[in-house]
């Protein structure tokens, strides 16, 4: 069986996808690339008050991600595969459940400057 590069797991919270990940990149001696949700500290602010803090929590959420995934680019493919428990488009789909229709259009052009840059999970 041919050894994967990138593999993404996606779900709604709570199905186990940080688990399969982790089992999927042992499985293929993969390295492992997780969502890093504790470290945003505008998350606590937006389950109180979500208008005042989507857009930060938002921000905070895409430019960590594309910081792990332009770091995981650096990785040579042909050595080490990656296994993820997200993917970039979730992160769109909630600003555009989120945030405002300004904030929106703001948080759009920061993602299309940035998500063209990546790599897609094959």
């Amino acid at each position: 069986m041919r050894k994967p590069e990138y593999i993404a797991i996606e779900g709604p919270i709570g199905v186990g996808k940080t688990s399969l990940a982790k089992k999927l990149a042992e499985q293929f001696n993969a390295e492992p690339m997780m969502e890093t949700v504790d470290e945003n500290p505008f998350l606590p602010g937006f389950y109180e008050e979500m208008e005042k803090y989507s857009f930060s929590t938002q921000i905070f959420f895409l430019l960590s991600r594309y910081r792990q995934l332009k770091e995981a680019a650096q990785l040579d493919i042909f050595q080490k595969s990656i296994v993820s428990d997200y993917i970039l488009e979730k992160d769109f789909i909630f600003a555009g459940l989120t945030l405002n229709s300004e904030e929106f259009k703001l948080y759009n052009e920061i993602y299309q400057l940035l998500s063209g840059k990546l790599a897609k999970p094959n």
